[in-house]
Order: C-alpha cells, then sequence, then structure tokens
C-alpha cells in the first residue's frame, strides 16, 4: 500500500530528542539518606588521593572527569536505577558540566558514556554487592550486609558495570584499616 501526501499528518512542532525527554542531574536525586555505605572518614580520603594525584598521559584535566560518592545513572529506561562508585573515572567528559557547573550526579544518557574505570573499597554493609558473584562467606566481615542491598530489584554493581555500562576497569579494594597505638594507620588487606 503507498500513501499519498495527502495521509500524511503535518507536525507542527518537530519531535524532541531523548535529551529532551529524558530525566538529567537536576531532576534525579543525588542522595539517598537510607542507603548503607555513605562514606566515612576512609572512604573519603581514599578517593581524593586517587583524583588528585591521576595524571594521564594523553589527557589534560579539563578532559577527564573523576567523582566519588556520586550517583551514576545507568539506565534510561528505568530512571532512578543507579549505583554510587566508591570513585570512578570517565575519560573525554570535561570537568565540569557543559563546561561551567559541577555536577549533581552523573547521568550515562546525558554524557553521552559510561565510566572508564570504576573503584570500591569494601565495607561490611556493602561487601556483598562490591564483589557480586565473586563473594564467599569467607569474605564476610564481622558486621552482616544490610537487607537494603539484598532485596532490591536493581541489578548488583558487577552486573550493571560489566553488562549495563560495559566499565572495562573495575577495581574493589579493602578499607579496612587498624589504628596502632602511636595512631598511625596499618592496612590490613
Amino acid at each position: 500500500m503507498t500513501l499519498s501526501p495527502s495521509h500524511f499528518i503535518p507536525q507542527s512542532d518537530p519531535p524532541r530528542s531523548a535529551s529532551h525527554l529524558l530525566p538529567t542531574m537536576y531532576d534525579l536525586p543525588s542522595e539517598f539518606p537510607e542507603e548503607p555505605g555513605l562514606p566515612d572518614v576512609f572512604h573519603d580520603l581514599q578517593p581524593q588521593l586517587l583524583s588528585r594525584t591521576l595524571q594521564l598521559a594523553n589527557h589534560n584535566r579539563e578532559h577527564y572527569f573523576t567523582a566519588s560518592d556520586l550517583n551514576l545513572y545507568y539506565d534510561p529506561r528505568h530512571h532512578l536505577w543507579h549505583k554510587r562508585p566508591d570513585w570512578f573515572l570517565a575519560l573525554n567528559v570535561p570537568a565540569l558540566y557543559e563546561g561551567r557547573e559541577l555536577r549533581r550526579s552523573y547521568v550515562v544518557w546525558q554524557e553521552g558514556q559510561a565510566p572508564t574505570i570504576a573503584v570500591e573499597f569494601l565495607s561490611p554493609s556493602t561487601e556483598r554487592e562490591d564483589l557480586g558473584r565473586f563473594y564467599t562467606p569467607a569474605d564476610q566481615a564481622p558486621e552482616s550486609p544490610s537487607p537494603f542491598r539484598e532485596n532490591r530489584s536493581t541489578p548488583d554493581k558487577i552486573e550493571v558495570y560489566e553488562k549495563y555500562l560495559r566499565v572495562p576497569h573495575y577495581f574493589v579494594g579493602s578499607a579496612l584499616m587498624h589504628g596502632t597505638e602511636e595512631n598511625q594507620a596499618t592496612q590490613l588487606r
């Protein structure tokens, strides 16, 4: 069947692009206070150290973005699905959003690309999700994992980083520290 031009309904307004229809960092929450694993002092220091010492041979500071504990929204079909890496690096993304603003969250469909590196520091309340399928009961810290994470219907971190975002580098490390009598920190793992 061939349609003649008279069968077409003219549009008074052209269709809007996905960037105008999907939520942006201004629309999505930047924090969920009830979420476990929000930063403690140690989790705050390690990401700062990573960001401050990062030197990339082929990128100057204006052409990459690092963040810690910033919501990372990854699925345009499920606008509120997010992960909150302890630290991540996105290459070829300006340090400031649109060259002028700090980001409130990292929205993959708005930025146009996923991070290149994601880092998680283990803590008792998040280790099961951070390790994903690699978690074993022998890894369990003294405090049991939070039921908030176990009962969520969203994919776990490893699945998101592998299948949704295809993050090439995912690092998990222990954040357990032990203070000695002289108040010096010694890494346990």
